[in-house]
């Protein structure tokens, strides 16, 4: 009998353990998930947002340094200058499905990435008697960042030679790449544990002290409205406007990248940043990513997703010729583009917000 009541207490004690482990000091149940979701967000942060801006900030001085080296009248020169553009623009347009944190707050988005160009801006500096320095073009967003270097390598109508350069161009050119470069190093610099750890925000979400992410479920939101805001962005703005902006009809001035007639891999790429947060995949590498929770939680809204993220990047892709052209001659499958765009924004909405929110 003594035995037995031992036994007893003792199945009574391991059940109040049990009762205890699945509850925090609050009395509030901890999900059973929540090693995922530290994985995911430690994944994600670490292995997709912070690597991506390692890589833009690597392309970033390539490209200072095609610039540096550029022969006026050398064309194949000005054809390696494109080239870096293009590479460093290719992992900031992946990373518009995370502008938040250092991007956002410390103003870098605008500082890189203004649309449209002030051409009037630019020509005061270009006709200025001083030298033109990134320090110069600190102050005046609509004077530097992708488009105002995009401006200069391929001109108005994306016809400019090597041989139309001026010297003075190339200064201004130059100046504009170190600043942007500059502005890559200050945000990857904000994400990297040795400088402002911005990861460990989401690494460390739901623990006591984290002011930005007071829970899991926050930091999770957080990526869940990036890729909502991206996939609104392209389909109602990028796209819409250059579309129908002008009563109905092409505005192409409206189009971004439409000098050297990037913009349809600009929006595919916007969508690629929708991609590698919700597979958390980079680069090659397979992590974990908010898929991994949609899935436990319901497998065919998965499904899904991936289906109609794949769907609107090969929508974006199938767009005849150039985006300016097609908003004229080809409006149907950009309509097409749209509406696949507008498929995964509303699914994203209306199914994965509410999944997470209720995590």
């Amino acid at each position: 009998m003594k035995l037995n009541r031992i036994l007893g207490i003792g199945l009574v004690l391991l059940a109040q353990l049990a009762i205890t482990s699945c509850s925090n000091n609050d009395g509030e149940s901890v999900d059973p998930n929540a090693p995922l979701y530290k994985t995911v967000l430690t994944n994600v942060s670490q292995d997709v947002i912070t690597k991506t801006y390692e890589t833009m900030n690597t392309n970033s001085q390539a490209l200072v340094n095609a610039i540096s080296n550029f022969t006026i009248g050398d064309e194949a020169e000005l054809t390696a200058m494109k080239n870096a553009w293009m590479a460093t623009r290719e992992p900031w347009e992946k990373s518009e499905g995370f502008l938040y944190g250092p991007v956002d707050t410390q103003g870098i988005d605008p500082a890189m990435d203004s649309w449209p160009v002030n051409v009037n801006d630019i020509n005061a500096i270009l006709n200025s008697s001083g030298d033109i320095t990134p320090d110069l073009l600190e102050n005046n967003n609509e004077a530097r960042g992708f488009h105002t270097m995009e401006y200069f390598i391929w001109g108005l109508n994306g016809t400019k030679t090597a041989a139309d350069f001026t010297v003075r161009e190339k200064e201004y050119l130059f100046a504009a790449a170190q600043n942007l470069h500059a502005k890559t190093t200050q945000l990857y610099e904000g994400w990297i544990a040795s400088g402002g750890n911005y990861q460990n925000y989401f690494i460390t979400a739901g623990d006591a002290g984290n002011a930005v992410y007071t829970s899991q479920k926050t930091a999770l939101l957080e990526l869940v409205d990036g890729i909502i805001t991206i996939a609104d962005e392209v389909g109602n703005g990028k796209i819409e406007t250059p579309l129908n902006g002008n009563n109905g009809g092409p505005k192409p001035e409206a189009e971004e990248s439409r000098f050297s007639n990037n913009s349809k891999l600009d929006f595919a790429n916007n969508i690629r940043s929708i991609q590698n947060i919700y597979l958390g995949d980079y680069n090659g590498v397979d992590g974990k990513g908010l898929t991994d929770i949609v899935a436990i939680k319901n497998a065919t809204l998965d499904t899904n997703i991936k289906t109609k993220i794949t769907a609107a990047i090969n929508a974006i892709e199938a767009i005849p010729g150039t985006f300016t052209s097609a908003i004229t001659n080809n409006r149907p499958e950009v309509q097409n583009a749209q509406a696949k765009v507008a498929e995964l924004q509303q699914l994203l909405d209306s199914s994965l917000k509410p999944l997470i929110s209720n995590l």
